[in-house]
């Protein structure tokens, strides 16, 4: 369903002339009223009406999280407080957490982007919509619960953890749609199994997932296991939260909403913007944002922008799903090493449960890394020489993308810590931090 077609399938030369305008309005917006990018506009020797084309964009400064970090808390705010009807944060967990707040006027833009983004995914007036997402400072709960209530569907306020509960409620109240991140789904999945419930037989139906990194193979595990119809979207607390972009029925990159954000891909190393097709730094800056707008803030998530023609009908740009971050990049002895890799190896293994940790140490002034997974109980053999020869499978897999020799430890099922939350995937020991 395209809930909005006035933007949502709005002509591309059209959508362009919005987007200038209100980029315009934007950066005239933040240099009278933020003084952080009042001075580094000045710097770069650039006025308000110095943008005459979306191309200038390029002239604008990028902010990242160092910015963000030293306006804490209320910095880059660009109006009074007494405004500002809602304050959310990042989690801090390197650092000051990262303060964002909204006007009345960008808390009714936010309800709108969700109620897109929930459509495109599937949910109508007649679903009930589990909510597993926390309603704390993060954005997850809050930003999908009034999307979907402005669709007309029944939200069930779950928010995170208690599993037993979730699934009691998901039995009792027919719930149709599940919110949550997809390695929490999984969890979910396993403790049903469990239990005995059976949730491919249940009124389940379609999960809304986002939050942290999905690999197809963990999507394909979430259908098979829950009986779903599995769903990708994207947010940051930075430029919004969840409703920036969103799957259609086609699932073939996730749409953004560019009648509110500008979508740049730049080299990760130059900042040089790139052509779309080519996978690069994903750069947003916010179109209309009051309280807390953003002049291209580098996300450090790769992607790659796709402008063609959708098959659903919509005509704003698709990303490529998010797969990998510049910061979650381990560098092990040279080699550049994303998670998402290994658990692309992992997950293609019979017997390999979706839960793992990568362990990274430096030893004898080498760098280390352990893979510690857990395997089905099937696995877990008398026989030694069985033992051996799994890790071996799993080893020289790994090699073989990696190029490096990883050490690998099977464990026993439900040793690996499970959240909520966003899953811990790494744990980074040379300097001394988890």
């Amino acid at each position: 369903m395209i809930w909005n077609p006035e933007y949502e399938t709005m002509d591309r030369d059209a959508l362009h002339d919005l987007q200038l305008r209100r980029l315009q309005s934007t950066v005239a917006w933040v240099h009278e009223r933020v003084p952080h990018y009042r001075d580094a506009l000045d710097e770069r020797g650039v006025r308000p009406r110095d943008i005459k084309s979306l191309e200038d964009v390029h002239k604008l400064p990028f902010t990242d999280k160092t910015a963000l970090r030293d306006t804490y808390p209320f910095g880059l705010f660009a109006v009074p407080l007494d405004k500002v009807v809602r304050i959310h944060s990042s989690s801090g967990t390197t650092g000051k957490p990262i303060v964002v707040g909204y006007t009345k006027g960008d808390i009714a833009t936010w309800t709108e982007l969700t109620a897109r983004v929930a459509s495109a995914a599937g949910v109508v007036h007649t679903d009930l919509v589990q909510m597993a997402f926390g309603y704390g400072m993060f954005t997850g709960g809050f930003g999908m619960h009034y999307g979907i209530e402005r669709i007309g569907a029944t939200v069930i306020p779950a928010s995170a953890g208690n599993t037993e509960r979730h699934l009691m409620m998901m039995a009792d109240f027919g719930t149709t749609v599940l919110v949550s991140t997809p390695s929490y789904a999984l969890y979910m999945a396993e403790v049903a199994e469990e239990m005995g419930i059976d949730l491919k037989g249940s009124s389940l139906r379609l999960g809304l997932f986002g939050a942290e990194p999905c690999t197809d193979a963990a999507r394909r595990e979430i259908e098979e296991r829950l009986g779903i119809v599995a769903t990708d979207n994207y947010g940051l607390s930075e430029v919004m939260g969840p409703g920036v972009s969103g799957e259609c029925e086609c699932r073939c990159g996730l749409h953004i909403a560019e009648d509110h954000f500008l979508a740049e891909v730049v080299d990760p190393a130059t900042g040089e913007p790139l052509d779309d097709g080519q996978e690069g730094e994903l750069v947003f800056t916010s179109l209309t944002k009051e309280a807390f707008p953003v002049l291209r803030y580098r996300t450090r998530d790769l992607t790659v922008l796709d402008r063609t023609p959708c098959e659903c009908g919509r005509t704003l740009a698709r990303m490529r799903t998010v797969r990998e971050r510049t910061d979650d990049m381990l560098i092990i002895r040279g080699v550049n090493v994303f998670p998402s890799q290994i658990e692309d190896v992992l997950f293609k293994i019979e017997g390999v449960r979706p839960h793992y940790l990568i362990v990274v140490d430096r030893k004898h002034g080498l760098d280390d890394m352990e893979v510690q997974l857990e395997v089905a109980e099937e696995v877990f053999s008398d026989i030694m020489a069985d033992m051996v020869a799994f890790t071996k499978n799993v080893t020289e897999r790994l090699h073989g993308v990696l190029g490096l020799h990883v050490k690998v430890t099977l464990v026993e099922p439900g040793s690996i810590e499970r959240t909520a939350g966003k899953a811990k995937r790494v744990l980074d020991k040379r300097d001394g931090t988890c």
